[in-house]
């Protein structure tokens, strides 16, 4: 291979090489996953990673959604993106991180915001999108509070356009289920026991802190023979 040909496939590969994560200042937040922000005096717009947020006519939940990445990332913040690639609109498609280093895609996706865009998991932790997801959907929050959920985004889309989405193949591994409080997986230094935690309430609490076992027949509620 002579060198010109070395030197494109060179260019070609960085070019689909994710680039490394940089910080920016957000301008404004148009809906559930997009956003404007300056970095190193040029404007993007940000893509989330991962997520599909509801689409305006998908009211309330799509202004829900712009609320929510509002408050995560307020206009004037320092964010971190984790840059994966360029879409067909020639926006920049990233993973966002918030001040405080939350993942501003993966919290959404929890608080029943918006949903794992199958499609683009690879590019992300797959299994945790999939994991908050389910959270989500088993505590009825958001888009989950009828059951199954609202339609999808991208099947809206798809509608609208006159056209079928495709259907993409739902994982084979199970997702384990784990109840996230401000993003921290539960201690592995103490194991509960319902006889004692001392009272339903506080039960409730270790719940919600990710110590699922205390849910045994797991229907959202933990040792309730304490109530």
């Amino acid at each position: 291979m002579g060198l010109p040909s070395l030197i494109a496939s060179a260019v070609f590969i960085l070019a689909l090489a994710p680039l490394s994560a940089m910080a920016a200042t957000v301008i404004s937040v148009g809906d559930g996953d997009t956003l404007r922000v300056e970095e190193a005096g040029r404007k993007l717009t940000i893509r989330v990673a991962c997520i599909d947020a509801p689409e305006m006519a998908q009211a309330p939940y799509e202004q829900q959604a712009r609320q929510a990445l509002q408050a995560l990332l307020p206009i004037g913040s320092t964010v971190t993106l984790k840059v994966q690639t360029r879409d067909r609109y020639g926006r920049t498609v990233a993973e966002v991180f918030a001040p405080n280093g939350a993942n501003a895609g993966l919290t959404l996706v929890q608080q029943g915001i918006a949903f794992a865009y199958r499609q683009y998991l690879k590019q992300c932790d797959e299994w945790a999108y999939l994991d908050r997801e389910k959270v989500a959907e088993r505590y009825r929050l958001g888009v989950w509070r009828s059951a199954g959920g609202i339609g999808r985004p991208w099947d809206f889309r798809a509608a609208r356009r006159g056209s079928q989405s495709q259907p993409v193949a739902r994982p084979q591994r199970p997702v384990n289920l784990t109840i996230i409080n401000g993003g921290s997986r539960p201690s592995s230094g103490r194991r509960w026991y319902c006889r004692n935690v001392g009272s339903w309430e506080h039960a409730q609490q270790l719940l919600r802190e990710g110590h699922t076992y205390l849910d045994g027949d797991g229907d959202g509620e933990a040792c309730e023979a304490l109530r």
